[in-house]
């Protein structure tokens, strides 16, 4: 059969973007912390993790490759689609991109964000961030933010084999006595406690996927490890409480325990963007060495065939939604598939109300 993407026209990739030079680095940071108050000098000191590799992120050539593979994908699948690219902090922006669809004739676009979680910054920022976008411009598309994937089973699969892979490089021993750590981008406790309809979904959604992962490597070597969720990439001001552990008070906390091997699974990040390459392979790395800890750190989804297949089957099940078809929706793990449309109130703006597309409250 077919595939029909019928109500789309186009798909739209959305991401958060980077620098791309060291020139880029402070303007792009401000561009992050606009309206909090940031001092210059600030933001050379936190750029400096930008500066130790080039003064360049990442997350563009990564998203770059993600774009070519899902074009690759789509185009193979008989689904006819043009997709677009933008950024919430770098080029290419969003309102540059929605200037371009609209002047191409898109009329509806599915919207992918590279962030699988609820929460303010990795849900509702980037539908105010598509309100700006299309805020004034005359004969925007319409968009559809495609519902959150962190138990679509393209994104558990990869995940799982990446932790199989990164076992199996500790080598006999290792692998059996390895604890799994994983990991995601810390928030403020209070943005956690707000995130979803109901509250604590942030959290909730990565326990759910780790303790997937590790049922599903249980059933693959016969070995259920010990595992935590555990946080990196703290940016706020000491007396506002953040999610914790810290990965790396965490490895000092195991490291007194006996000095297990450790897997590091990065399951809130999609791709090895700055968050990756530094807090985990630098910094974590250093401090398990430091410590004599064995350290492996599992592949995020990336370009995985599996991963990239993810956005065809959200575009599709979401475009039979529109259609009024009823849909099998696909899920593994112990919660179900997430809304397609945010409730109400869902993840709010921690600084007041701002207008956002793809939800009851727009």
């Amino acid at each position: 059969m077919h595939p029909d993407p019928r109500p789309y026209d186009a798909v739209l990739l959305v991401s958060f973007g980077g620098p791309e030079k060291p020139d880029d680095v402070v303007p792009f940071l401000e561009n992050v912390t606009r309206g909090r108050g940031i001092p210059k000098e600030r933001l050379e000191e936190v750029g400096r993790h930008y500066f130790d590799f080039g003064g360049r992120s990442p997350i563009n050539d990564q998203n770059r490759a993600f774009l070519a593979a899902l074009r690759e994908d789509l185009a193979s699948n008989g689904v006819d689609l043009p997709v677009y690219w933008g950024n919430r902090n770098w080029d290419p922006y969003l309102a540059d991109v929605l200037k371009q669809m609209t002047a191409d004739g898109i009329e509806r676009a599915a919207c992918f964000v590279t962030s699988a979680y609820s929460s303010y910054s990795g849900c509702r920022q980037y539908r105010e961030n598509l309100a700006d976008a299309v805020g004034g411009l005359d004969g925007a598309p319409r968009l559809d933010k495609l519902r959150h994937y962190f138990n679509h089973p393209g994104f558990v699969d990869a995940m799982v084999d990446a932790t199989l892979a990164a076992l199996a490089d500790l080598g006999e021993g290792g692998r059996e006595t390895a604890d799994l750590v994983f990991v995601t981008h810390s928030i403020p406790t209070a943005m956690n406690d707000a995130s979803g309809p109901e509250g604590g979904a942030y959290v909730a959604q990565h326990r759910s996927l780790a303790e997937e992962i590790v049922e599903r490597v249980r059933l693959e070597t016969g070995h259920r490890h010990r595992h935590e969720l555990v946080f990196c990439s703290r940016s706020g001001p000491p007396q506002v409480p953040w999610l914790e552990p810290d990965v790396n008070d965490h490895l000092e906390a195991r490291a007194e325990a006996g000095r297990p091997p450790v897997v590091v699974v990065p399951i809130g990040f999609v791709s090895d963007h700055m968050e990756v390459v530094y807090d985990l392979d630098t910094e974590a790395a250093a401090t398990a060495e430091r410590l004599g800890m064995r350290f492996v750190r599992a592949a995020t989804a990336g370009v995985d065939p599996r991963f990239v297949r993810v956005v065809r089957d959200l575009l599709l099940e979401r475009a039979a939604v529109e259609r009024g078809e009823d849909v099998a929706r696909a899920v593994e793990g112990s919660l179900p598939a997430s809304w397609d449309v945010c409730p109400a109130g869902c993840c709010p703006n921690p600084r007041g109300d701002r207008p956002a597309l793809a939800g009851s409250d727009a």
